[in-house]
């Protein structure tokens, strides 16, 4: 598989890696997803889609907290990626993140995966 470390960032309560394994540009979030922190994960996820990396899987099992700031970015990461023939897979998301996304109805426009081993063999 290709793996190669794309870049990271921390914002004290959220800290996000990105990097490409095969067709997939995986980031992975770890933290508190909320107002301030959503511009840290926006801006990777956009810069895939920017350079044609439509296939964004989002590894959330480390993801401890997401509010609605949090929800609407990935919900907007996931239109760029249907509009540019790709789509966003989230994968291991805990139980209190996965709530949020009942809760709105979001689960039912994500491809959900067990783990990240799922969503990149998919």
């Amino acid at each position: 598989m290709d793996r190669q470390t794309v870049g990271s960032a921390n914002r004290g309560r959220l800290q996000v890696a990105v990097r490409t394994e095969g067709r997939s540009e995986v980031v992975t979030a770890a933290g508190e997803l909320d107002h301030h922190t959503a511009e840290l994960l926006r801006t990777p996820l956009d810069d895939a889609l920017e350079q044609g990396r439509a296939r964004l899987v989002i590894d959330c099992s480390r993801l401890e907290f997401c509010d609605s700031t949090g929800l609407n970015v990935l919900l907007g990461a996931r239109l760029k990626a249907d509009a540019a023939g790709g789509g966003v897979h989230l994968a291991g998301m805990l139980p209190v993140v996965a709530r949020v996304f009942e809760i709105t109805g979001a689960d039912a426009v994500f491809t959900l995966h067990d783990s990240l081993e799922d969503a990149l063999a998919d």
